[in-house]
């Protein structure tokens, strides 16, 4: 995997090793932050089911003031980081830590969150996004939510739009 566009245009992005993740492929995220560009400029980022960090370090890249990034799997937590240190990327903070217990504990408020849960854990996740995602978001923000194809996620905020991507869904909502 490669950052697409900004200050780290090019520089490779680690994933971590097994198949406890799995990492946004570069297609979908050009597509993605083609859709969520006007949001990324000095933007308070949340990447949450962070993996290889793709997805906080391409905002970091194209302008994004900081990013968190929330990741239970400890090798992935470790993969972020090394990238982070490896592109020279600050404003970072790296919470390895259970992405539920995360988003119910935390009061900041976000102007774009990303979220890429395990497909098939997204059916038992979505009540908690729902009870927490809008509280997650700035008056304006923008909740980018990846799921499986075949799944269309319910939220309490307003989709913006949904878009398949081979076997992914992309779906953005706005409050």
């Amino acid at each position: 995997m490669r950052v697409i566009a900004g200050s780290r245009k090019g520089h490779r992005i680690e994933a971590p090793a097994g198949l406890s993740t799995r990492p946004t492929s570069d297609r979908v995220r050009e597509n993605v932050f083609n859709l969520v560009q006007s949001w990324v400029e000095e933007a308070v980022v949340l990447d949450l089911f962070a993996g290889s960090g793709a997805m906080g370090i391409e905002a970091l890249s194209r302008g994004a003031g900081r990013a968190v990034f929330v990741e239970s799997d400890a090798l992935a937590c470790r993969a972020i980081e090394h990238n982070l240190d490896k592109l020279r990327l600050t404003g970072a903070e790296v919470a390895c830590r259970n992405v539920v217990r995360f988003v119910a504990a935390d009061t900041r408020a976000y102007d774009l969150v990303f979220c890429d849960p395990p497909y098939a854990e997204y059916e038992a996740l979505e009540p908690t996004l729902a009870r927490y995602a809008p509280k997650l978001l700035t008056g304006d923000g923008l909740l980018v939510l990846e799921t499986a194809a075949k799944t269309e996620p319910q939220l309490p905020l307003e989709q913006r739009t949904s878009r398949r991507y081979g076997a992914a869904r992309i779906t953005l909502f706005h409050r």
